[in-house]
């Protein structure tokens, strides 16, 4: 299997350079299985989440799992946090924070997903996984906008 995937990037990495990282961990394996058995063991690596933070209001709505996502604003940075009480979802929101995590707003919102096609996940979820990616990138968004140049949350402009 590939090598850990860090929770945040390290910052000579860029955005591209860790899809590229992603998708090769992917096609390093042969099958969806054990592609699979890799989201799981990403998602038992995710740090602890705060359990004073597993609350509703952290809870993403509409997904069948039970998922909760926080962001803070740190130093010009969002520091995603999330979990889930499902295996296979705790990979994905492992991907995500690798991907997005430790960038600054206006970088996470000039950065397409590009890896979930790259390694055809999209089309190996079930519809409720598949939903529930859909609403974790959307909350990675909303959280960037809100951070962003002009917006009062991120102080910017």
């Amino acid at each position: 299997m590939g090598g850990p995937l860090q929770a945040t990037p390290a910052p000579t990495e860029t955005v591209a350079d860790v899809q590229q990282s992603i998708v090769d961990s992917f096609r390093y394996l042969e099958d969806w299985t054990e592609r699979y058995q890799y989201l799981v063991e990403l998602g038992r690596r995710l740090p602890p989440f705060p359990e004073a933070k597993r609350i509703e209001a952290n809870r993403l709505q509409g997904c069948q799992a039970g998922v909760w996502f926080i962001a803070e604003y740190r130093h010009g940075r969002l520091e995603f946090k999330a979990t889930s009480d499902s295996a296979i979802v705790a990979g994905l929101i492992a991907l995500l924070l690798k991907v997005y995590s430790g960038r600054q707003p206006d970088q996470v919102l000039a950065t397409s997903p590009a890896f979930i096609d790259e390694i055809g996940l999209a089309e190996h979820l079930s519809p409720h996984r598949a939903n529930g990616l859909s609403l974790m990138l959307a909350r990675i968004r909303t959280f960037a906008m809100a951070y962003g140049p002009g917006n009062l949350a991120g102080g910017g402009a």
